[in-house]
């Protein structure tokens, strides 16, 4: 097992000095989704929910989210990020909308949290636009999908 750089000697929590490293370029992409009704997805899909573009509204949300990650992740290293980008796509099999966010910068620490961040944002905002039509909504499967870059180099999940 790898390990938790995030904790002292002492077991104390402190940020991890990333100041010796060398800056590459670090990519993350995460995924995830808001299951809904076939109903709700339909508000979405056809532009009825009536707050507006659920979806574009979401993904601006996202975007936001992932610049704002050290605000919200005491230990994360706040990030000058090169690329933030989301897609959103109606999942009928679920039926729901999939979140994928892929960040991009060039530095001393990853971006994953950055990733995984923009697309919990956007599902939540997703929520919070259709919450009137459907509270028993469900957020799930958040998860890294995709890491390069740094000492470790490359994650993939299967």
């Amino acid at each position: 097992m790898a390990e938790l750089t995030h904790f002292d000697a002492r077991g104390d929590a402190h940020m991890v000095d990333v100041s010796a490293k060398p800056a590459t370029t670090r990519t993350a992409v995460a995924e995830g989704y808001i299951r809904m009704s076939p109903q709700t997805l339909e508000l979405i899909t056809e532009g009825k929910a009536g707050k507006g573009d659920v979806l574009g509204v979401a993904r601006l949300a996202g975007i936001m989210g992932a610049k704002k990650t050290a605000d919200l992740i005491p230990l994360c290293h706040p990030l000058p990020l090169a690329k933030v980008a989301l897609a959103l796509e109606p999942a009928p099999e679920r039926p729901g909308i999939r979140v994928e966010a892929t960040v991009r910068t060039t530095g001393q620490t990853g971006v994953e949290m950055e990733a995984l961040t923009a697309v919990s944002v956007a599902c939540l905002t997703v929520y919070d636009m259709v919450k009137a039509a459907e509270k028993g909504m469900i957020i799930e499967d958040i998860r890294l999908i995709l890491k390069e870059g740094g000492k470790s180099g490359r994650y993939e999940a299967r």
